[in-house]
């Protein structure tokens, strides 16, 4: 596993496209409305990252992807294409946003609701978020990637709902993916030992309904098989030499 230790320079460029990744979600949220297309959200996300931020969106290309971000509506559980479906009131929304600055990434997501959500879709969305924060505050040199993952498998499970497994967290820096993968299910004690300057994702995709994904044709899109909701929401982190800093805060958790 080729680990990467951030340097104290390298850190700082983490948390300079931590802070645009954040900024993309807070400034796109107004434009969740009734009747844009997922199309026209991911134009203006690319007009703000390459424009405002002079920055680059790291999903475009990547692999063939052929957007600037990830929308993923409802019982989409993660990289969803924009395209031109519109949204409508009721539904839930996760928009995924990874941002190049100076050759570092910064990868966040966050739930938006386009009008007033369903009770299960509300409900679906809390405890996904409750269940990041929960495995990011496990988060400490010394502790291991089983810490994370057992405490997010618990919390989910404990309220009726699912952990997706095909698709977890992972490490960042240069690279948009890289060592180590961070699992959202697991045993406490196991995996590999967390060391200061790790830079990593935390970001569990939660079922409403059983666990199991399918993957569309396109080779990009993972739906639920069951065709019931996800939520998804992501951070960015650093191990510090005591215990984290989340890098991809936005502007109502700064």
């Amino acid at each position: 596993m080729n680990v990467t230790i951030k340097t104290t320079e390298e850190q700082d460029k983490m948390r300079v496209a931590g802070r645009l990744a954040a900024d993309v979600l807070d400034m796109i949220g107004e434009h969740v409305q009734p009747g844009v297309s997922t199309g026209d959200l991911d134009g203006i996300c690319h007009q703000f990252i390459t424009e405002t931020q002079d920055a680059i969106p790291a999903p475009l290309n990547y692999r063939g992807f052929p957007k600037s971000i990830c929308t993923s509506v409802n019982h989409v559980v993660c990289h969803g294409i924009p395209g031109e479906r519109t949204l409508k009131s009721g539904d839930a929304i996760n928009i995924d946003i990874t941002v190049i600055k100076e050759g570092f990434h910064g990868d966040t997501s966050r739930m938006f609701f386009v009008g007033k959500p369903s009770i299960q879709a509300e409900r679906l969305a809390t405890i996904a978020y409750e269940s990041m924060w929960l495995g990011i505050e496990q988060i400490a040199p010394g502790k291991r990637l089983g810490d994370i993952g057992e405490v997010i498998q618990k919390h989910v499970e404990k309220n009726h709902f699912s952990v997706v497994r095909e698709y977890c967290g992972h490490g960042i820096g240069r690279g948009f993916h890289e060592d180590p993968q961070v699992l959202h299910y697991g045993k406490a004690g196991t995996g590999f030992e967390l060391q200061a300057g790790m830079t990593m994702t935390v970001e569990p995709m939660v079922n409403a309904g059983k666990r199991h994904v399918r993957l569309l044709p396109d080779g990009w899109t993972v739906v639920t098989k069951d065709h019931k909701l996800s939520a998804q929401w992501e951070h960015t982190i650093l191990i510090t030499d005591s215990s984290f800093e989340v890098l991809t805060l936005g502007a109502d958790d700064r």
